[in-house]
């Protein structure tokens, strides 16, 4: 590649880079090195000396990053940032005994969502939807995906849509959206199923996708949600309509899910608390990342942790996510889910850490774009003040984060 500064926007220098590129290096490691944007794209990687020499020489504006660790930008790629209210109530409940599915069906758990999320106005669950993305900016994420699923009516979810795509014009960040119409059963279909079912699948999902407000579909197939031939039905829709699908799996129990997202060729399988080595194969073979989220995990406290080695020796792709929810995950933050990816579901840090750039890059269809730094790719890059990469996963409640490049330029 020819030595040329002139095009350059900037160029950071005198960092360590943790490319996250596949490789001998740990992480992707390079030492004393400097990384150079020119509009939204990584333009250059080299040494520190190159950089700043071929800045000097076309008067390009440098960054100085004194010894600072640069990762990609982090990717949250499963979250439910978008609702009304919170379920505290349900948290003292399950502390004093009560299991999720006792409180489902009891009326409470994502109902109860439900009821505040329709009753909010549009302005309030902007507001603290944006709140929530803050959160998980100021860590170094850059790119977040939103599902829907609180509405579980037409309006609602075409509204949580247009919230979450409204966050990546307010904020500087990158939004992708999941239409999750089979989340759960409101109460006034509770005699007639189908008919959710047909509403869910059919109109509401076909006015979404012709609105351009979904990215991706998603269900909820679990034992107390919503059946194989059900989510079938809604992935059936989804490949008419040319969009993706994702899926809850095995969070509850197996009961199949992981073996319907690898036959629709699912962008995720999430959760899989429950899966077994067929499954792991399958999901495999299908390209499918598998999502953990280990803080709806230690929320609900499980026992049962998602088979590690066996997706590890089936070679499935790990991702990690914080699932922030208001019910089983109420966590904005994305380093304390790495952390408990490594101390509850023993992964390395360099598994997690890949868990949250490369591999959910791929969740969300977008390792094109993001996930690693490597010229061509979007400039989306977090700085941090760190000894070694493996300190994102190991300082509880840290967050060394000292600055945020999205889209080639810095944030305020």
């Amino acid at each position: 590649m020819t030595e040329t500064a002139l095009d350059w926007d900037g160029v950071w220098v005198g960092a360590h880079l943790a490319t996250m590129v596949p490789g001998e290096d740990p992480y992707g490691s390079l030492g004393d090195a400097a990384i150079a944007v020119r509009g939204e794209r990584i333009a250059w990687i080299g040494t520190a000396a190159q950089g700043a020499r071929l800045a000097a020489s076309a008067g390009v504006r440098v960054h100085d990053a004194a010894g600072a660790w640069i990762l990609p930008g982090l990717i949250d790629c499963h979250t439910h940032l978008v609702h009304g209210g919170d379920r505290v109530a349900e948290f003292e409940q399950r502390l004093r005994g009560a299991s999720y599915e006792e409180i489902a069906r009891a009326g409470g758990g994502i109902q109860s969502t439900v009821r505040a999320t329709r009753e909010a106005s549009t302005q309030e669950l902007a507001t603290s939807a944006a709140r929530r993305a803050r959160r998980l900016m100021a860590e170094g994420v850059t790119t977040i995906e939103v599902k829907s699923g609180y509405g579980l009516d037409r309006r609602t979810e075409r509204r949580m849509l247009e919230v979450a795509r409204g966050l990546e014009r307010e904020l500087p960040v990158s939004v992708r959206t999941t239409y999750l119409g089979l989340h759960a059963l409101p109460a006034e279909y509770r005699d007639d199923r189908d008919a959710y079912v047909a509403a869910a699948c059919g109109p509401w999902l076909e006015e979404i996708a012709a609105a351009g407000l979904a990215d991706g579909v998603d269900a909820f197939c679990e034992s107390i949600a919503f059946t194989i031939e059900e989510t079938r039905r809604l992935f059936d829709a989804a490949r008419r309509l040319g969009l993706p699908v994702r899926i809850h799996a095995g969070q509850l129990h197996d009961i199949g899910a992981a073996e319907l997202a690898a036959q629709y060729g699912a962008q995720s399988a999430d959760h899989l608390e429950y899966l077994g080595e067929q499954g792991a194969r399958r999901l495999a073979a299908a390209g499918t990342v598998a999502v953990l989220l280990p803080c709806a995990y230690f929320t609900l406290r499980q026992r049962d942790p998602p088979p590690v080695a066996a997706l590890r020796a089936a070679g499935v792709p790990i991702a990690v996510a914080t699932d922030c929810n208001p019910g089983t995950s109420p966590c904005t933050s994305l380093l304390l889910a790495l952390a408990m990816s490594c101390t509850l579901f023993g992964l390395t840090p360099e598994e997690a850490l890949r868990g949250a750039t490369v591999n959910a890059a791929r969740a969300l269809g977008v390792a094109a774009d993001r996930g690693t730094l490597e010229v061509g790719k979007r400039a989306d890059f977090a700085l941090y003040r760190l000894g070694r990469p493996a300190e994102l996963c190991y300082a509880l409640g840290a967050n060394p984060c000292i600055g945020v490049v999205h889209r080639g330029r810095p944030r305020d």
